[in-house]
């Protein structure tokens, strides 16, 4: 197989949803609807599924708990009963066939125990085994700005580096305290970044005085856009880490080791071409269902 070719995605959807509670208390936040450019309510999740087919990726494991393995199933893998398949139109029912096609590039993986992002990602190491994988947060979704989908570039520069791809879009000061930022080099300006460092969630004086890049204005920073191109070597990362216990907020954490494989083998920032929407908090899980269909491309 050759090194460059990346045919696995791994979407991490076993959080508790907390930040929509009480509405995550009977539907998970992956499943909640938006609405596409043809009027169609699907979920979050399918709407991720799509962007990672959309580049290319022949296989998609999806962390779930436990309890949601049946849930996911009967989305992707179970069609309707057929007495309520025949109620729907023949558009529908031919959509449903759609969805089992997906349903057979997915694998239902399992995070026993939520104890972070990081080890929801590790949870997927038996699966993704030694190759490369693109990483895609369960509650974002994506538009492009150009004919190529924003997971298509991400796939594109990695290819072209050869090295762990972060995804990333400029954030002002004010609310980078919610975002994992980088600094670096720029390769190309404006659009490819060798990342010197990563840090989750700073503060505006910490990101000031570090995490600065050559040419951007003062107030504001490079921040992860939520699409990574990662090496296998992110799980021995995780792994020592779970090991020894290194825990960030009472969490097994992502960045960290994103800073660690940076480090050891090098990152290559990507600026993304495109919009990105969190459906994770109320207020921008509103504005994905004003804009999401508004901006939505084919």
């Amino acid at each position: 197989m050759p090194k460059d070719k990346v045919r696995k995605a791994v979407i991490p959807a076993a959080g508790f949803g907390t930040r929509l509670f009480p509405a995550t208390k009977v539907v998970k936040k992956e499943l909640f609807p938006i609405i596409d450019r043809d009027g169609r309510a699907k979920p979050v999740i399918l709407a991720i599924v799509e962007e990672a087919i959309s580049a290319g990726i022949t296989e998609i494991g999806i962390v779930v708990q436990p309890d949601d393995v049946e849930i996911f199933a009967d989305l992707f893998k179970n069609p309707p009963q057929p007495e309520l398949l025949q109620k729907l139109s023949p558009e529908n029912q031919k959509y449903s066939q759609y969805l089992q096609d997906i349903g057979n590039k997915i694998t239902i993986l399992t995070q026993e125990k939520q104890e972070g992002y990081g080890h929801a990602v590790f949870c997927a190491k038996d699966w993704v085994q030694d190759e490369p994988f693109l990483l895609m947060l369960g509650d974002h979704v994506y538009k492009s700005d150009t004919d190529k989908s924003c997971a298509s570039q991400v796939l594109d520069i990695y290819s072209q580096v050869q090295q762990s791809i972060v995804s990333l879009t400029t954030m002002p000061a004010a609310i980078i305290h919610k975002a994992g930022c980088v600094t670096g080099v720029w390769q190309k300006t404006d659009s490819i970044l060798q990342v010197t460092q990563l840090y989750e969630k700073p503060t505006v004086d910490y990101a000031r005085q570090h995490l600065r890049v050559a040419g951007m204005s003062e107030d504001e920073f490079l921040c992860i856009f939520g699409l990574y191109v990662l090496t296998p070597k992110i799980f021995d990362c995780l792994g020592e880490h779970i090991d020894k216990n290194i825990r960030d907020r009472g969490e097994f954490q992502l960045t960290s080791c994103l800073d660690s494989i940076c480090q050891a083998e090098g990152m290559t920032g990507y600026v993304v071409q495109g919009k990105c929407f969190d459906t994770g908090l109320p207020d921008a899980y509103w504005q994905t269902m004003v804009d999401f269909r508004n901006i939505s491309k084919s």
